[in-house]
């Protein structure tokens, strides 16, 4: 079995590697962009399943996903990530991905997951796929929508801008939209006092 692994964050790549390695019946090709994928997948042997990471240069979100499985030779293609969201996941599998593989996964549910991909099989993880929307109920959440609360949550974290469009898998201009609304409807003039305010209000 053919497996290769693209993903930017060498640990994870690495130790990927060496928990199919240790399986002896897979080998493995890795690439650390979409590129290099692109790359391999053009010039080697047909793999049994490609793994891609949501996050690493090149991907622009799942137009890298939809450009890999329109690649010629219809290799099985997965998506690898540590914050995709369900909603992610669903259109992942809906655009023909082989499956979803969150990067919480124990080794052994990982190694069990790429096998069952690359035997054909469609793979996403029930409780992660069936986990209740966690979205606070409080008042002032309900004036916001799914996407300005994540992106609240960002500010709370301190994080940039750049940050957050990197984590929710959109772009910054989007965020700087999402912002204008955000501070419209919580009344506040810049993201100090709309992370204040979801603080005292203890939306996280």
């Amino acid at each position: 079995m053919r497996v290769l692994i693209a993903d930017d964050h060498d640990l994870l790549r690495d130790t990927l590697v060496l928990f199919l390695a240790g399986q002896g019946d897979i080998q493995t090709e890795t690439a650390a962009d979409l590129a290099g994928a692109h790359k391999l997948i053009e010039s080697e042997e047909t793999f049994d399943l490609i793994l891609l990471d949501l996050n690493m240069p090149g991907m622009n979100g799942l137009d890298g996903l939809n450009r890999t499985l329109a690649m010629n030779g219809g290799q099985r293609v997965a998506l690898l990530s540590g914050e995709a969201t369900k909603e992610i996941a669903e259109q992942a599998l809906e655009a023909g991905a082989a499956g979803f593989v969150p990067k919480t996964l124990p080794a052994k549910s990982m190694i069990n997951a790429v096998k069952f991909m690359a035997m054909g099989e469609q793979y996403a993880p029930i409780d992660f796929m069936t986990a209740v929307d966690d979205t606070p109920t409080h008042p002032l959440a309900e004036k916001l929508t799914t996407r300005e609360l994540q992106v609240l949550k960002g500010l709370t974290e301190g994080k940039s801008n750049k940050e957050i469009a990197r984590d929710l898998d959109i772009t910054e201009p989007t965020i700087k939209l999402h912002m204008k609304t955000l501070y419209r409807k919580l009344d506040v003039a810049n993201r100090t006092q709309a992370a204040l305010i979801a603080r005292e209000a203890g939306l996280f």
